[in-house]
């Protein structure tokens, strides 16, 4: 530590001449400290220029003394998930997103869903062709089919954007994705007892309870971006987020987490092969989707989104555990906002509906 203190002494005695600051930002391994900006040395250490250590091992010695005397708390790299303002919404906005989702449900019905008419009677039955109507195995394709679509329209959205621009893209990657979404959930409804039984919990005391409490929590996973309805919508301009709070906190890839206690609760409760296959399918899809998520997020933002990985974890909780997030005294206040109460609506409401989406897919007969 003397030698480090020596050795920034004399740089600072001699007006740091020779010396650099760097503006890139640096991983600390307290989430409470964030390294300053490192003094690079474009000469050898004054003190060190007969020892066996290089300019770089002088550079992290500088670099450590800073840190001790002067640690401060470190801010946010990445943005603040699920964060609503009133009064930054627009009237007009919302208006407009209304109309637009109207008019994008009422064309998807007509070109794609409606009985008889619909481009997805024909795209089913060609899917039930490769599959021999084997259920299990047309989930399977469908379930392949949107991975492809939704994975692969987002890893081109980059020159996407770049061709046609950020809003025309992400109307061109919502008429496509949603179109198949719809066809892999009516499918499911409409085959989830289909498939070989293997067991039958439902009659069970608690398991109905236990059942419903993990789909009520699977919601909370749901990715912040999703909160973004103006720019899902393409009302606002979509951008590509890089979330640091809430969710994120506990998990880097909540979507993944959520799907899997969301199949895991339908799992318990169906208990046939049918439901097997098809949260394997849903499984593999979301684990791609890390990879694939940090591998954007990484080329957009570089060694900022390193920071915040090292935040982070996959696995839930593990940062928190292993020390690397340290969770705010009042972290639970981040929760406390405008889309988690949109989602508890949205969640109990969908409990409710169970009904009548069994009842609509029902009539589609898919």
């Amino acid at each position: 530590a003397s030698l480090c203190r020596a050795a920034l002494g004399q740089a600072s005695a001699k007006g740091l001449s020779g010396l650099q600051t760097s503006s890139k930002p640096l991983i600390s391994k307290s989430p409470l400290v964030a390294r300053p900006p490192c003094i690079r040395i474009s000469e050898r250490c004054p003190v060190l220029e007969n020892s066996v250590w290089s300019r770089r091992r002088a550079e992290v010695c500088v670099r450590a003394a800073s840190d001790e005397e002067s640690p401060r708390p470190a801010g946010l790299v990445g943005e603040d998930a699920a964060a609503f303002d009133v009064s930054q919404q627009s009237t007009k906005s919302w208006a407009l997103f209304t109309g637009l989702l109207t008019g994008v449900l009422g064309l998807i019905y007509l070109v794609w869903i409606q009985p008889g008419a619909g481009l997805a009677d024909d795209f089913l039955g060609l899917v039930e062709g490769f599959s021999n109507n084997n259920p299990e195995a047309t989930i399977l394709l469908i379930l392949f089919v949107f991975a492809v679509v939704h994975s692969g329209l987002a890893g081109l959205r980059p020159k996407g954007e770049q061709l046609i621009g950020a809003r025309a893209y992400r109307v061109i990657f919502a008429l496509v994705s949603l179109p198949l979404a719809i066809v892999a959930i009516v499918y499911f409804i409409n085959h989830r007892y289909d498939g070989m039984p293997l067991w039958d919990l439902r009659g069970v005391t608690g398991v109905h309870e236990l059942v419903w409490l993990l789909n009520f929590v699977s919601f909370y996973f749901l990715y912040p971006s999703t909160f973004n309805i103006l720019e899902v919508a393409a009302v606002d301009e979509p951008k590509l987020h890089m979330w640091e709070t809430g969710i994120m906190r506990i998990t880097r890839h909540p979507q993944m987490v959520g799907q899997l206690i969301w199949c895991a609760a339908h799992t318990l409760w169906i208990g046939n092969s049918f439901m097997l296959v098809t949260s394997a399918g849903l499984m593999a899809h979301h684990l791609f989707g890390c990879w694939h998520g940090d591998r954007r997020l990484s080329a957009k933002y570089g060694e900022a989104f390193e920071i915040v990985k090292a935040r982070t974890s996959t696995f839930p909780l593990q940062a928190i555990w292993e020390g690397r997030q340290v969770l705010p005294a009042d972290y639970y206040k981040e929760f406390l906002r405008a889309p988690y109460f949109a989602v508890t609506a949205f969640t109990l409401g969908a409990y409710f509906a169970h009904p009548i989406m069994q009842s609509a897919s029902f009539y589609l007969r898919w």
